[in-house]
């Protein structure tokens, strides 16, 4: 555990499930054992070779993104030394070779660093999710499964919410609230290993000589150790690091957002922000800041009641239809 980080807080599911307040919750929590009668988990207690035969019992043909990269990297996927470049590869293979590479490693006294995340259930393993799920009171979760040896993924930030199930070995999660983003020292937003901006400090190893600030940031951290059947809420904009500490693992996960399908991600608006806004005069950007504060992070009763109902266009309630309009005013501007 990091030195300085607490323990995630524990809570116990209801009548065997998350009920909806849970699911909203905006702190992260552990639940035990809420997947231990998985048939994959129950597997996976056997050992890794059950696991790997019950996965395989699933597989029909399908190719997989992996991540591969040299025993040198201690399983960490990360920048090279310069950013210009990653310390890994991405290759696309099917499932059953990355299944038959692990079992080659897991021999090895040194092994490659081997990872599949993030990968469609229904997609991969068509079948397993009915016999191994979770009841989320109706939402229309993405269901992501995760294989991989010991392998490390920096800390990161997703938008959905999200419910970490680990399926099989173990794993370390080490959570930071969103307000600590100043102190864990972001690498670019548009250049990262798997999509999301990562932060460039080596949780295991922090150098606090080159990232001072980060010492803030672990007195603000939580951890969650992490066994088979074990669950873990993470909510939305939570930064989170994932080790997992087997040579074989597996971990089923669940995000969905508390708002509508067709609401754009957030990080356009930033990406646009950094296009419009971040290098005007500071003048100017505080003015933006006053209107960002009136119309989007602070608005009340009084904002709009001087504008009729019917009169307030982009600034009524966002319906689907409302967006889509939107949407071909912001790329008719954009494209002009």
């Amino acid at each position: 555990m990091p030195a300085g980080a607490k323990p995630v807080r524990e809570v116990a599911a209801v009548d065997g499930r998350l009920p909806d307040e849970m699911l909203r919750a905006t702190a992260p929590y552990v639940v035990r054992g809420l997947a231990a009668d998985w048939p994959l988990v129950r597997a996976g207690r056997e050992s890794a070779e059950s696991a790997d035969a019950y996965l395989r019992g699933f597989y029909r043909d399908a190719t997989v993104n992996a991540m591969l990269g040299p025993p040198q990297i201690g399983g960490r996927f990360f920048y090279n030394e310069g950013i210009t470049g990653f310390n890994f590869q991405n290759v696309r293979a099917r499932l059953d070779q990355v299944l038959d590479e692990l079992a080659v490693h897991r021999a090895r006294p040194d092994p490659g660093a081997i990872y599949v995340g993030s990968t469609s259930i229904d997609g991969a393993l068509p079948g397993l999710r009915a016999a191994n799920d979770v009841d989320l009171g109706g939402r229309d979760a993405l269901a992501s499964i995760w294989i991989g040896n010991r392998t490390v993924v920096a800390t990161h930030y997703d938008l959905p919410d999200n419910l970490a199930v680990v399926a099989v070995g173990e794993r370390r999660f080490t959570l930071f609230p969103p307000d600590q983003l100043k102190n864990l020292y972001v690498g670019p937003l548009d250049f990262n290993p798997a999509g999301q901006a990562i932060s460039l400090v080596d949780v295991r190893s922090p150098d606090f000589e080159r990232f001072p600030r980060y010492a803030e940031a672990l007195d603000h951290a939580l951890v969650a150790e992490m066994g088979p059947g074990d669950a873990l809420f993470v909510p939305s904009m939570w930064w989170h690091h994932v080790e997992a500490l087997s040579p074989f693992n597996v971990l089923v996960n669940y995000w969905w957002r508390q708002s509508p399908d067709w609401m754009d991600t957030p990080t356009n608006a930033l990406m646009l922000a950094l296009l419009t806004m971040r290098d005007l005069p500071p003048a100017q950007r505080s003015a933006w800041q006053e209107i960002f504060r009136h119309y989007i992070f602070e608005p009340d009763a009084a904002t709009l009641a001087h504008l009729p109902e019917d009169a307030r266009y982009a600034l009524s309630p966002l319906d689907e239809d409302g967006a889509r309009v939107l949407r071909g005013q912001l790329l008719r501007r954009i494209n002009r």
